[in-house]
């Protein structure tokens, strides 16, 4: 028998997918990434581990989903002006850290991502997702973010909310744009 993937666009199979990674976001809370175990997370949502792999076939997707989904808040629009957008985008970001269990869940992964090759692989995972959905985001305007450059960009405002326990105002949002878009001309006079 073929291998078959939930149905996303039937509202039955979004609500039990919320459910687990509401369950999953619990269980992780309680017993870390190591107690995020398939069988654990089935009993605690109530479904059975084969429904767990047809949602997530690798312990990371989940991982990665357990951050992306459930956003709240707006979603930023592609634009041509790259500083409004990459403004937007790290907004989008900080609003993100807001929500209490997904901050844990970052935190909790990126804690275990030297010792648990899976909240590596998630981190891995969940770097290229948003690295790509900023790119799509500011395609319009002919700039794209290098792999390189991308840590220039988030790391500031990270740090100011994880390390500094501070909130990144939209006057700080600003100024790191401002800086990470002086620093591509920099390069680009330079290189």
């Amino acid at each position: 028998m073929p291998y078959r993937t939930p149905d996303a666009g039937n509202p039955r199979v979004q609500r039990t997918r919320d459910r687990m990674l509401a369950a999953a976001r619990e269980l992780l809370a309680e017993a870390g990434t190591a107690g995020l175990t398939y069988s654990a997370l089935a009993e605690r949502a109530g479904v059975t581990r084969q429904t767990l792999y047809r949602h997530w076939p690798a312990r990371p997707a989940l991982l990665a989903d357990m951050i992306l989904e459930g956003s709240a808040g707006d979603y930023p629009e592609p634009g041509e002006d790259p500083a409004t957008v990459a403004a937007a985008w790290l907004t989008s970001l900080r609003d993100g850290f807001r929500d209490p269990a997904r901050r844990a869940v970052v935190l909790a992964v990126s804690a275990q991502a030297d010792a648990d090759p899976d909240s590596a692989e998630a981190l891995a995972l969940l770097s290229a997702d948003r690295r790509a959905a900023l790119n799509d985001l500011l395609r319009p305007s002919g700039i794209q973010v290098t792999a390189e450059e991308y840590p220039l960009l988030y790391g500031p405002v990270l740090a100011r909310i994880i390390f500094e326990r501070a909130e990144a105002t939209d006057a700080f949002t600003a100024a790191v744009v401002a800086q990470w878009l002086a620093g591509r001309q920099w390069r680009k006079a330079s290189g």
